[in-house]
């Protein structure tokens, strides 16, 4: 992936040791990093169709997650929108990949095995069919030699016999084929149990349990379509990467584990909850503006405050604030629309320094 971090780093360092740079130059540099930004965008669009093009369950959840990426790098291209972007789109494409090949293996594996299923039941028809053809050409053959007969009571008992013979011979083809359509049944059932039971695990956040990204984008698609009322909050851990560079990402991972649980736990059972990556969480609301305000600020109240974590040092705590966005979905509006005012409303949130509400949290 094209890194401009490094390429700002290099441009700075030759800046540092001209000692009187010309005019022209700047403005060539300008042009060139305009230029780089550009490309850097176009490559995270690509990257989006390909991905869609490569695994469509799970590729349109990245193309809209990169495009965010490349919206945000088309109004503000500065250092920390650059590292930023960098950032999100390694760990978007990462989580990606790890997720596109577990969902082709359970794929594989389930058509192999039905594929074994089906092989089995017509094995299994073909030797019922082959022993009731037995029985049926032994009646068959016994019929033929009634016409030589001339006894009526022979003939008769000969008639009798056959028919009880074929009667049992087509009433055990009939159980047979009923046994065969039970058991397919219940082995297409057991399949279809695993094919939800994998869609399921595809649709998780693998740290936290939470539904993952693709998830719950597609959630709020399905009450845009709806026209529903609903409320979309963005939730982010402040500071966490000093949590991760002072205390390693061991200490990271199970800081989100239970800052997740502490959103189950203060969401009520109607609100959806997902990662939507890092350090940053998502929740939809089905009400409007006034219901979801007072929602989050006791969600706000339940999940800041102090965390027990094992540190490298031991048992230490950790004390947690997050900034939170809010946004009511308006009539017409797109997933991308509402989702990106939700993170504009968190960013701001977190610009101001947490000014609302922060006298009452812990």
């Amino acid at each position: 992936m094209i890194s401009l971090k490094k390429y700002m780093d290099s441009t700075q360092s030759a800046e540092q040791e001209k000692s009187a740079p010309e005019p022209h130059r700047s403005l060539s540099e300008t042009g060139i990093f305009t230029l780089a930004v550009n490309a850097y965008r176009s490559a995270l669009r690509e990257m989006g169709n390909c991905s869609v093009e490569a695994c469509p369950a799970l590729g349109q959840g990245l193309k809209q997650s990169l495009g965010q990426v490349e919206e945000k790098l088309a109004v503000d291209s500065s250092r920390a929108t650059l590292e930023a972007s960098e950032t999100a789109a390694r760990e978007q494409v990462l989580d990606w990949g790890r997720r596109t090949a577990a969902h082709y293996r359970q794929k594989t594996a389930e058509v192999k095995e039905l594929l074994l299923v089906m092989a089995r039941m017509a094995q299994s028809v073909g030797e019922r069919d082959q022993r009731c053809a037995g029985q049926i050409g032994e009646v068959t053959s016994r019929l033929r030699t009634i016409a030589s007969l001339e006894d009526l009571t022979e003939i008769r008992s000969s008639i009798e016999r056959s028919a009880a013979d074929l009667k049992t011979s087509l009433d055990r083809m009939a159980e047979e084929g009923k046994q065969a359509i039970a058991a397919l049944r219940a082995e297409v059932t057991s399949y279809q149990s695993r094919l939800e039971e994998a869609e399921e695990l595809a649709s998780k956040d693998a740290l936290t349990g939470l539904g993952n990204r693709a998830w719950v984008e597609n959630q709020v698609e399905q009450r845009v379509g709806a026209g529903t009322v609903f409320s979309v909050a963005m939730v982010d851990i402040d500071n966490f990467k000093h949590v991760n560079d002072e205390q390693g990402h061991l200490v990271g991972d199970e800081l989100l584990k239970q800052f997740a649980g502490e959103l189950k736990s203060a969401s009520r059972s109607t609100d959806l909850i997902g990662r939507w990556g890092g350090n940053e969480f998502i929740l939809l609301l089905d009400a409007g503006l006034a219901v979801a305000e007072a929602q989050i600020e006791r969600l706000r109240l339940w999940v800041c405050g102090n965390y027990d974590v094992k540190a490298r040092s031991g048992p230490t705590k950790l004390k947690v604030e997050a900034s939170i966005g809010l946004a009511e979905h308006q009539p017409g509006e797109t997933v991308n629309e509402i989702l990106a005012r939700a993170d504009a409303a968190m960013y701001a949130f977190k610009s101001a320094g947490h000014a609302r509400g922060a006298a009452n949290r812990s």
